[in-house]
């Protein structure tokens, strides 16, 4: 049943020519099939906020708490999605399982456009969104997957970071998908839900058609035998005996120190992310008596420095550090630290265009991090279990990283201030660097028995 699903089983070994013709022709194609697909999930993720000003002029069903609740629906959703989908994706072929996702999103998507009882209850939407969420989680496992399978350990660094500014593009260009569509339909809010939701449909397709699941599927050998650079921890067949999926988590996630300590780090990382970008336009009004458009231009300047510092963080790891993910992610912690203090020491009546280039700093070092942890989960694991150790710190960096950034910083400015806030964004930076000075020492045994490998 379904074993169109499944693993494909390798294929014949094609000849020495015909491998060194195809291989970087493939790699190529492959990149790109894993590229467009997440930036597709992007356009139909939790397009609630483009429109929130329209939906609730509407009809009064739907006020601020609900936006919240519909939109907190997507996030946790989509953290645990991304744990448990991974466990299915790790055994699943990336070439069916992505477009899959991505199209039942896609359907979600037009429901909540084309169905009117959907949007007549916060109830009915929360749970369309959730599931939406769900179908969500099943866009980075397969990739992470795609990423493994034929990238090798000293590019998967700079390659990886690159593929994970997808999710930029597919960010980038959803406003200009709404807004288009509110053009269309003379500012009707349903068109933020389908016009995307159309393109993704299209976007799937391609997906489907570039993605290959493995070399050794369509006849090519393994990465790691390809390009003679071995992967830091072994497949685990248990002796060719077979493992299963639950045995695999147990042993190399749940009792995994390595996987743990990313986990928890993660945590602190997606806390920083969050909690300077969400409260960066409240922060510059409330303490610098800035604008709104200047908050909007800096939330701007984060991401864009943050597309830059991802791929940066992920070059740096592979051709200075030689691999040791741990080690660029010291350096850009420390380079987030420095420039969330100096943004909070500026004093009131600092230039805006210096507050934007703070604000852009923090983008650029923060990003680093949140796009190499995912990286550094798929090194740090063996080949079939990589996905789901990737999922399991993206589900602690969703469900307690960034509702601490949220609802947590919320209450902080709230009832301490900003100063006590920064404190708090401060020893965050400091607990993710004790995090990964632990993490770099195994990492750097890991590198060594690797080294006896070549």
């Amino acid at each position: 049943m379904l074993t169109w699903l499944h693993t494909p089983p390798a294929a014949p070994r094609l000849p020495q020519a015909e491998i060194d013709r195809k291989y970087p022709r493939l790699r190529f194609q492959v990149f790109m099939g894993i590229f467009l697909g997440y930036a597709g999930f992007y356009l139909i993720r939790n397009n609630i906020s483009t429109i929130a000003p329209l939906l609730l002029d509407e009809n009064g069903v739907i006020d601020k708490p609900a936006v919240g609740i519909i939109a907190n629906a997507v996030l946790i959703s989509y953290g645990l999605s991304k744990f448990f989908s991974a466990m299915v994706s790790d055994r699943s072929n990336a070439r069916y399982f992505l477009p899959l996702g991505l199209g039942l999103s896609a359907i979600m998507n037009l429901i909540v456009a084309f169905v009117p009882w959907v949007s007549a209850s916060v109830g009915i939407f929360a749970t369309v969104m959730f599931i939406n969420g769900w179908f969500q989680g099943m866009g980075y496992p397969p990739c992470g997957r795609v990423v493994v399978q034929w990238f090798s350990t000293n590019e998967r660094g700079w390659k990886g970071s690159l593929w994970n500014t997808s999710h930029n593009l597919g960010a980038g260009a959803l406003p200009f998908l709404v807004a288009f569509g509110l053009h269309l339909t003379e500012q009707n809010w349903r068109a933020a839900f389908w016009v995307p939701a159309v393109v993704a449909l299209v976007v799937a397709v391609i997906s489907f058609v570039l993605i290959r699941d493995n070399p050794t599927a369509v006849g090519l050998p393994p990465i790691d035998e390809y390009r003679n650079d071995p992967p830091k921890v072994a497949e685990d067949t248990n002796n060719g005996l077979g493992i299963s999926t639950r045995e695999l988590v147990f042993k190399h996630i749940l009792t995994n120190k390595i996987i743990l300590l990313l986990a928890i780090g993660n945590v602190f990382v997606y806390a920083l992310r969050y909690g300077v970008l969400n409260w960066v336009t409240t922060y510059l009004s409330e303490v610098h008596n800035m604008s709104i458009t200047s908050g909007l231009i800096s939330f701007g300047a984060f991401e864009i420095a943050g597309f830059i510092g991802t791929i940066l963080c992920g070059w740096t790891s592979d051709k200075i550090f030689n691999g040791n993910r741990s080690a660029s992610i010291l350096l850009f912690t420390t380079g987030a630290g420095l420039s969330i203090a100096g943004y909070w020491l500026m004093p009131v009546g600092t230039p805006f265009l210096v507050m934007v280039l703070f604000v852009a700093l923090i983008g650029g070092f923060i990003y680093g991090p949140v796009g190499l942890i995912g990286l550094q989960a798929l090194d740090l694991s063996p080949a079939n279990v990589a996905g789901t150790a990737a999922g399991f710190t993206g589900l602690f960096g969703y469900l307690l990283g960034a509702t601490l950034a949220s609802t947590g910083v919320g209450y902080l400015v709230e009832y301490a201030g900003w100063d006590v806030t920064f404190m708090v964004f401060l020893g965050f930076a400091v607990l993710i660097f004790i995090i990964f000075l632990f993490i770099r020492r195994e990492e750097n045994a890991l590198l060594e028995r690797r080294k006896m490998m070549i």
